[in-house]
């Protein structure tokens, strides 16, 4: 068995594949496991209702598939964020939030990954701050209730768009259930607009970094970039935060209609292995193709 972990992100296969059928192309691709989507679309949010009876069923197709979700990406918040000055969608917000730790806590999923954004289609102000703080403390609150971490992604906009200011948060409410899940994307494009380095930024997180997200991005560009089609560093980057103590990795593409996507999955799965095998020193038993 390696010594880390690599996922696949959901939504690198077609839409119109049911969750059981993307567990069997996960596993076929030779990916460990799926990181779920909870998006703000209401297909995806309406995940947040399920029952016993889709609980039943996800966790059965797992067994089978031997594939299982360990995190979720709760882009949901982008829709409903924490600190947004409207109270009923703060109510939202939070819900989401509780809806999501306890649907994690019954399928087993161990990380839930919530974007850094106080707003997101609202301006960011003293006031959205300040209410983003006060609903994060809640949102600690619940996940430590359940025994799930939440973890910043690092995003494109100056409120968390590094690693440095996520720690921040997770310095100012301190908990083993909130930690930081770094975009090795859009931590490149926050380095070459402040002048930083990537190493030194993932540093920043210490003791703090739940997962890594392999993606791909340009200068102001920050998704659908096709690996090696952009300029991140992924070896420094896997190796870094392997010195770091990371040992979860997920593979964030998108699907996209033109190519043969199930041997994309492999292909990328080529590529980030050997980056990572490469990070972990080599000392793995056993290898996918």
């Amino acid at each position: 068995m390696k010594p880390y972990q690599l996922g696949l992100y959901e939504k690198s296969m077609p839409g119109n594949l049911s969750i059981p059928e993307k567990l069997v192309e996960t596993a076929a691709a030779g990916y460990d496991y799926l990181e779920l989507s909870i998006d703000e679309t209401d297909e995806k949010l309406s995940r947040l209702a399920w029952g016993q009876e889709e609980i039943n069923a996800l966790n059965l197709a797992m067994e089978t598939s031997g594939v299982f979700i360990k995190s979720f990406c709760l882009s949901a918040q982008r829709r409903f964020p924490l600190g947004d000055p409207d109270p009923e969608t703060r109510k939202r917000s939070l819900s989401v939030i509780e809806q999501a730790v306890v649907l994690a806590s019954r399928l087993g999923v161990r990380i839930i990954q919530i974007p850094g954004y106080d707003v997101y289609y609202k301006p960011s102000t003293e006031e959205t701050k300040n209410l983003f703080a006060e609903n994060l403390e809640t949102s600690v609150g619940i996940a430590a209730r359940e025994g799930i971490v939440i973890a910043f992604e690092t995003m494109e906009t100056p409120f968390i768009d590094t690693v440095e200011k996520a720690a921040r948060w997770v310095c100012r409410f301190p908990s083993p259930y909130l930690q930081i899940y770094p975009d090795t994307g859009n931590i490149t494009n926050a380095a070459l607009e402040y002048g930083t380095k990537i190493q030194d930024d993932l540093e920043k997180g210490t003791g703090h970094l739940a997962a890594l997200h392999l993606k791909e991005s340009k200068p102001g560009v920050y998704r659908e970039v096709p690996y090696k089609e952009g300029h991140v560093d992924f070896a420094e980057a896997a190796q870094s935060a392997w010195n770091l103590g990371v040992r979860l990795y997920v593979a964030e593409f998108w699907y996209s209609a033109a190519g043969p996507w199930q041997e994309i999955l492999r292909k990328n799965n080529r590529f980030l292995r050997e980056i990572l095998d490469t990070a972990a020193g080599g000392k793995q038993d056993g290898h996918h193709s």
